[in-house]
């Protein structure tokens, strides 16, 4: 089976960094909106999409195919659906990966704001690494990983939600649950707040 990303509507190789325009005001948008947002641009996805420098936003099956992982040349991986009866860490084992474990659940009731700093501050480790590629994951690549992604760009990028779904979008199909929709909105909105002069 192929593993091909794609990348922008332009047809580039490799997705380019968003710069934040503080001149564009941005407004807080409602899950409604968000989520009419999020069923507009790219729907599909692959096993793994490069949907930021480095940053691979994926699922279980491409976590778990070592040939693959080491052609991509991952060095990192932040496991949104973490679970003592899957492989964890042991999996990676002489492969020269770092792992991180997150055992969320892709419930609306589930609160992953907890790990938002914890995971913003490992995937932006893994790509300051000289060579650093990470792989952020769940059980479809969709929800909990990408919730986490988001939160990775509006934390360490200063993108607002709107722009971070947008950039990727670019690349992936993505859909958070409401419940992980409204906390990104929350924490939107709290980042918003710090950056007032």
């Amino acid at each position: 089976m192929a593993f091909t990303s794609r990348f922008s509507r332009s047809g580039s190789r490799t997705p380019t960094q968003r710069t934040h325009d503080d001149s564009i005001n941005h407004p807080i948008l409602s899950v409604f909106e968000l989520e009419r947002l999020l069923y507009t641009g790219k729907t599909a996805c692959n096993h793994a999409d490069e949907v930021w420098p480095g940053l691979y936003l994926g699922d279980q099956d491409i976590a778990a195919n070592r040939r693959e992982l080491t052609r991509l040349c991952i060095t990192h991986i932040l496991n949104a659906s973490h679970s003592k009866w899957r492989g964890g860490a042991e999996f990676y084992e002489g492969m020269g990966i770092c792992y991180l474990g997150i055992e969320a659940h892709d419930s609306p009731t589930f609160d992953m704001s907890p790990y938002f700093q914890s995971a913003a501050d490992f995937i932006h480790q893994a790509l300051s690494r000289s060579g650093g590629r990470i792989l952020v994951h769940c059980a479809v690549g969709v929800s909990r990983s990408a919730t986490l992604v988001l939160a990775y760009l509006m934390i360490r990028h200063h993108l607002t939600l709107v722009e971070a779904i947008r950039t990727v979008k670019d690349h992936r199909g993505i859909i958070p649950n409401r419940g992980f929709l409204r906390q990104l909105a929350a924490l939107d909105n709290s980042l918003r707040l710090k950056q007032r002069p």
